[in-house]
């Protein structure tokens, strides 16, 4: 496991996780790696200090296993929620804004659902009072 300092373009600092360097570049590529602020798609790594391991530290402390421990149980959280959601809650598409205005003003049947959104009806939405929550953008599952 690697990990990496992200920044968005909106400037939102965060700390992801990544099975190697290739896994971050194929996942940003393919446009799964999002700000978990914002929601943005442009990430890019944010300058960081290097950690350079001597010889006497080249082999995994303690702290480093129970950080990558800790980070898997953190992406099969995010899995079970999305799959949770997707099981549960209506797949309204790009339709979300509208269908989120729809529930909120009483004009359609209250219940969950899920969609796309960009960031500008994420922000529309907000300003209206109508809460919404982003779901970690994960690779799907073989």
């Amino acid at each position: 496991m690697i990990s990496y300092q992200l920044k968005c373009s909106s400037r939102h600092e965060f700390e992801a996780w990544f099975p190697n360097s290739a896994s971050y570049d194929e996942q940003r590529a393919a446009g799964d790696v999002g700000c978990p602020i914002c929601g943005d798609p442009e990430v890019a790594k944010a300058p960081m200090a290097p950690n350079v391991a001597s010889r006497k530290e080249s082999t995994r402390t303690a702290s480093e296993a129970r950080a990558e421990e800790v980070a898997r149980e953190i992406v099969n959280a995010a899995y079970k929620l999305r799959d949770h959601v997707e099981q549960n809650c209506d797949n309204v598409g790009t339709e979300f804004a509208e269908e989120a205005r729809r529930i909120h003003y009483g004009e359609t049947e209250e219940r969950g659902i899920y969609g796309e959104a960009s960031s500008e009806e994420t922000a529309s939405l907000d300003e209206e009072g109508i809460e919404v929550y982003r779901l970690p953008a994960l690779p799907r599952r073989s």
